[in-house]
């Protein structure tokens, strides 16, 4: 290696492992049309890459679009895919190109508004394959519970835009508390990771910011987003922060200086808390403040 490469790749940041799908905070969408972006997005700092055969690709492309996402699956490339609802002619199709490729780590199902429609993808992928069921319609919203808990059912994720298109509600913070918080909490009744809130339109970082600061503030983990300059301030928003870290540290550590006695009824609670942080900030690779 010469001098020059040799100082390229010290100063290249190395990038860290994805965490594992039930932390994974942004979910970024890449539309099946465009199979010269996948490789770009795999090796982009996305805690999660999905190929969109669905809302991204007009019918008369979807056969082309299903094909060239299976060819890069089966070629070496790892994602989730977006695949179109059980209504649709499409969804056969989808499940039967994509069933058994190696490079397959879920699906996302559109349009979920009944657990059977779950648990009927999860079996034609042979039970093997997780299924993030996009809750996106009045029905669907309503049906959050049994849905969160359909066998097969790994998070739930919110399509907001579809949602508000489904029942005329705005788009502010106060209209959409209602499914956000439904999500939630069918996500805890049933067991699951925390669910994936809807993306951010348009190209305002301070917007997005203050969005996926809302997304953490109603229990949501995770945020679909549209573009790879999103995934940095989705994924440092919803990160615990170093603060945060130390925090739970210092809690930890006196908690085992004093023999892990409890001394009053906010030691659970605070216990837990700094349990998931410690967790989250290993999953995201989250340090204390160097002091």
């Amino acid at each position: 290696m010469t001098a020059e490469e040799s100082q390229t790749s010290a100063s290249t940041p190395k990038r860290l492992p994805r965490p594992p799908a039930e932390h994974a905070r942004s979910w970024l969408l890449v539309p099946g049309t465009k199979p010269e972006d996948f490789d770009a997005a795999a090796n982009g700092s996305a805690d999660a890459v999905i190929l969109d055969i669905e809302d991204a690709v007009d019918p008369s492309h979807k056969e082309e679009a299903r094909e060239d996402v299976a060819s890069w699956l089966i070629g070496g490339g790892e994602a989730w895919v977006r695949v179109n609802d059980v209504t649709t002619p499409y969804w056969a199709d989808d499940l039967r190109a994509l069933r058994d490729l190696p490079g397959l780590q879920g699906v996302m199902l559109a349009k979920t508004e009944d657990p059977s429609q779950v648990t009927n993808t999860y079996h034609v992928l042979g039970a093997r394959t997780r299924v993030v069921a996009l809750v996106e319609s009045a029905i669907g919203i309503e049906c959050a519970p049994d849905i969160a808990r359909a066998e097969g059912a790994f998070r739930l994720a919110f399509g907001s835009g579809d949602f508000r298109r489904d029942t005329g509600m705005a788009a502010d913070n106060m209209a959409m508390a209602y499914p956000r918080a439904k999500l939630v909490v069918a996500s805890r009744c049933g067991k699951l990771p925390g669910p994936i809130d809807g993306p951010t339109v348009g190209t305002s970082h301070p917007v997005l910011r203050e969005q996926s600061q809302v997304t953490v503030t109603m229990g949501m983990t995770g945020k679909l987003c549209l573009s790879t300059d999103q995934v940095p301030i989705i994924n440092e928003v919803i990160s615990p922060t170093p603060t945060d870290v130390a925090w739970a540290k210092e809690f930890l550590d006196d908690f085992e200086a004093r023999d892990r006695i409890i001394r009053d009824g906010s030691d659970l609670p605070r216990l837990g808390r700094a349990r998931k942080i410690l967790e989250l900030a290993a999953a995201f690779g989250v340090t204390p403040p160097a002091r």
